[in-house]
């Protein structure tokens, strides 16, 4: 249910970003304040300058700013988002909370961890520490050392955990012997961890999500603090980010996700494309903004790259277009193998 929002004042239109320097459907994207949003942002077309123009609209118009969450994937996207948004604000206006995931997950589990029986003083584990622990589960396992580097183990708990994915799954799903012992390793790895009071960087993710699915006074409590939920990079979210968004926007549904699925490339650490490509479903009464204007590159690089991502069979349809001049024509290098390419660019 939308919560209506008070009509602004004198002294907030006073302080309203101007939206001259935006185009049309970046302004359709900036103006819409309530309901689900998905803003398909082509490469080079202003996402940045959506978002945080957005955000400064939302507080013009009296949205409180600790009743907004915007969340990105990585500390300098966060930095230069809460930099931007400074900008289009007066110096005394407060700020609202831009972070990573991580770094919100940290607050939540902060806050409620004890609810799964963590200590509320628990620590997070650097990659170091982590492959400590894991060398020790396989001494314990074996009663002696097995030829398994830690950190092999260590990409396989993180790839399951990013797709909250349980040790008795990750056994069912090994097809090899290296899996096999990664999934028996899982099991002792996450005791020991609880017994320490330590966490790491993917529990940050997957006990936050557990806590919104399976304590409702927890996911009440923490989706009642925001009105208003930005994500960018909506294509990069694993599963379990994806369900955070999903528990903590259900009540209020005032959610802008940014992103494009024909950037997608992080499938490799866990993403799902699926995520934005299934928006609508997700949420029926979604708008949707296409960003197709790009101020990067020149027409002639634009032309070569619509043509070839047209051949992906499950996308958004978006066709990119060149605010520059045709530039010159692109030359096309085709090398035997990523070797002699590698080579290519280089000299």
């Amino acid at each position: 249910m939308h919560r209506p929002q008070p009509a602004p004042t004198a002294k907030t239109m006073a302080h309203r970003p101007s939206l001259e320097k935006l185009n049309l459907a970046q302004r359709a994207a900036v103006r819409t304040l309530s309901g689900p949003l998905l803003v398909l942002a082509g490469a080079g077309t202003g996402k940045t300058r959506v978002v945080t123009y957005r955000i400064a609209h939302l507080l013009s118009n009296r949205v409180n700013a600790e009743r907004i969450l915007g969340v990105t994937f990585t500390n300098k996207a966060a930095e230069e988002m809460q930099q931007r948004i400074g900008q289009l604000l007066p110096r005394k206006q407060k700020r609202p909370e831009i972070s990573t995931f991580h770094s919100f997950c940290v607050r939540v589990l902060r806050r409620q961890i004890h609810e799964l029986g963590f200590p509320e003083q628990f620590s997070i584990y650097a990659t170091s520490q982590q492959e400590t622990v894991i060398t020790q589960v396989l001494h314990e396992l074996a009663g002696r050392t097995i030829d398994a580097r830690p950190a092999d183990l260590l990409y396989r708990i993180s790839r399951w955990k990013s797709s909250s994915i349980s040790p008795p799954q990750a056994l069912e799903l090994a097809t090899n012997d290296l899996d096999e012992l990664a999934a028996r390793v899982f099991r002792t790895y996450q005791q020991r961890m609880r017994a320490l009071a330590a966490v790491d960087f993917d529990d940050l993710l997957l006990l936050t999500e557990e806590l919104l699915r399976t304590r409702p006074k927890v996911r009440r409590e923490e989706s009642s603090r925001f009105d208003h939920i930005l994500v960018d990079e909506y294509q990069d979210t694993y599963r379990c980010q994806y369900q955070i968004v999903k528990w903590l926007a259900a009540g209020h549904r005032n959610l802008c996700v940014v992103g494009d699925d024909d950037q997608s490339i992080y499938a490799w650490r866990g993403a799902e494309v699926q995520h934005i490509l299934s928006f609508k479903k997700d949420w029926p009464e979604a708008k949707i903004v296409r960003l197709e204007e790009n101020y990067r590159s020149a027409g002639s690089i634009i032309k070569f790259a619509n043509r070839l991502i047209q051949c992906n069979a499950l996308r958004h349809p978006k066709t990119l277009r060149a605010a520059r001049g045709p530039g010159r024509q692109p030359r096309v290098l085709r090398c035997p193998d990523e070797f002699e390419e590698a080579k290519a660019v280089v000299s």
